[in-house]
């Protein structure tokens, strides 16, 4: 794989704008709300800027790892500071600096204890960007960490409805997922025999046999599985949704879920091809189980955001009935669903929150009338709706357009159940857009203010990231084929 390595390190930048933004906000006084937002704002706008700078330099004729940054750390183990972003890994950047830089400004109004959660969330997306550029197992795995650690204090000390139980099962699902990982990095790194963990290196044809793959692979696609919500380790995150903060919920299906699909991709498939093939119609019947799971058990959901949480568990198995294709068409559009599902529900989530802060219910049944009290705010949640659904010109269209065709191409039986399973996510999510925005409008609500310009701005940008890649989707497919096609034309079968 060719490798450009950057002029400027425009990847540690971004890292370095999370630390600045972490560590100033540690030495501010904790009173000052006001100062921590905007050092909050500054320092992830910074991190949205250079993603997006990124997302447009790289340049696709020469495609490979581009804008890369090497140190030796420990030479003795092979263990380097090893960064870089190709087709794969900068939309997922780019998802995670307009998550973070959206989340920051939806919590504006926040006063609870501000300064140790904006340091939380600096914190934890900091692991986030970390894991998409790590060209490093260990640091890879490190990242990893760090991106898990600070969710249980960010639910358990500001979330709802059963926080503490949510934040522990989250906790304890994913530090599993986790003890499945670091045995395998070990087990390929040992068995490699090259005493690295240069991913670049231990993916050479021929490095690992096709029995050491396979359950390596095996080992990854659990681990990293758990957290992108594969059924049936999946049960962790509804109930993570329903209990985080808005901000929170945002970051958790916007980004963490990506985490662990970007996971089997990046490690399980790129260093373990024998066992992708192997393992990968198990990965399409638990992928699809995944989506008619999420969208019936949705369907009987009477809180908002548990509708939303198990929508995700439906989004992500698509994700993963891409990858099981092995197919050019099935990584383009699976990793263009990770995009597209991270921004609409970032959008859900924010447009959700911003209805329960005023009304203080996520109950569908006391909802309703909504969008003639809140028209603003019904109408970003009306938007997300409808990108869930797969509305054309939307950005989750193109995605789920893609993953559906290699799907019926490869498993015929797996993809007509996943688009019935999709025509019944239209007729449920609908129906709660009904319930809550339309009919009678409730008179408690009826005095209740609407999404100022201020607040909006969040859900604006969001917005306008739905549309734009919906109308204009050659924008991310372009950059996904420079890294699936030389992966698909590189694999040993």
């Amino acid at each position: 794989m060719p490798i450009a390595y950057a002029g400027f390190p425009f990847l540690s930048a971004i890292l370095l704008s999370c630390v600045i933004g972490l560590v100033t906000i540690l030495f501010m006084p904790a009173a000052q709300h006001r100062r921590i937002k905007m050092v909050s704002a500054v320092c992830s706008g910074i991190t949205l800027v250079i993603s997006i700078y990124l997302f447009l330099a790289y340049d696709k004729s020469a495609g490979g790892l581009q804008f890369a940054e090497r140190i030796a750390w420990v030479p003795s183990l092979g263990i380097s500071y090893f960064n870089a972003a190709d087709g794969f890994s900068l939309p997922m950047l780019l998802l995670t600096g307009i998550v973070f830089f959206t989340a920051v400004l939806t919590m504006w109004e926040l006063e609870t204890r501000v300064k140790e959660f904006f340091a939380l969330v600096f914190l934890l997306v900091a692991g986030v960007f970390g894991l998409f550029m790590a060209q490093d197992l260990f640091f890879l795995f490190v990242w990893f960490d760090v991106s898990l650690f600070p969710m249980y204090l960010l639910i358990a000390v500001w979330g709802s409805t059963r926080k503490e139980y949510a934040a522990m099962k989250l906790t304890l699902y994913l530090l599993a997922g986790s003890a499945l990982i670091l045995p395998g990095i070990i087990y390929l790194v040992v068995k490699s025999g090259l005493s690295t963990f240069d991913m670049l290196a231990l993916m050479q044809p021929g490095t690992f046999t096709p029995f050491q793959q396979k359950l390596a692979f095996l080992l990854f696609f659990i681990g990293f599985g758990i957290l992108a919500g594969v059924w049936p380790l999946h049960t962790w995150s509804p109930v993570g949704h329903v209990a985080a903060p808005t901000a929170v919920s945002m970051i958790h299906a916007g980004v963490l879920m990506k985490i662990g699909a970007f996971g089997i991709l990046r490690v399980g498939i790129y260093l373990c091809p024998l066992g992708w093939q192997y393992w990968a119609p198990l990965m399409a019947l638990l992928a699809t189980v995944g989506i008619v799971y999420g969208v019936f058990v949705g369907l009987a959901q009477t809180d908002l955001k548990y509708v939303i949480g198990y929508s995700s568990v439906s989004h992500m198995g698509i994700v993963g009935l891409g990858l099981s294709t092995l197919t050019i068409d099935g990584l383009n559009g699976a990793v263009f669903q990770m995009f597209a599902h991270g921004v609409m529900t970032a959008l859900f989530f924010s447009s959700v929150g911003y209805i329960y802060d005023r009304t203080h219910t996520k109950a569908i049944a006391e909802l309703g009338g909504l969008s003639h009290s809140m028209p603003r705010a019904a109408s970003f949640m009306i938007l997300a709706a409808l990108a869930g659904i797969g509305v054309p010109c939307l950005a989750s269209f193109w995605a789920e357009l893609m993953v559906f065709i290699a799907a019926f191409k490869v498993y015929p039986l797996y993809g007509t159940l996943a688009v019935c399973a999709l025509v019944v996510s239209a007729l449920f999510m609908l129906r709660v857009v009904q319930r809550t925005c339309y009919g009678p409008p409730r008179s408690r609500y009826a005095q209740l203010p609407d999404v100022s310009f201020k607040l909006g701005i969040p859900r604006i940008i969001l917005a306008t990231v739905i549309i734009t890649f919906g109308f204009f989707p050659s924008l991310m497919y372009t950059m996904i084929q420079t890294a699936s096609l030389p992966l698909m034309g590189g694999l040993p079968w």
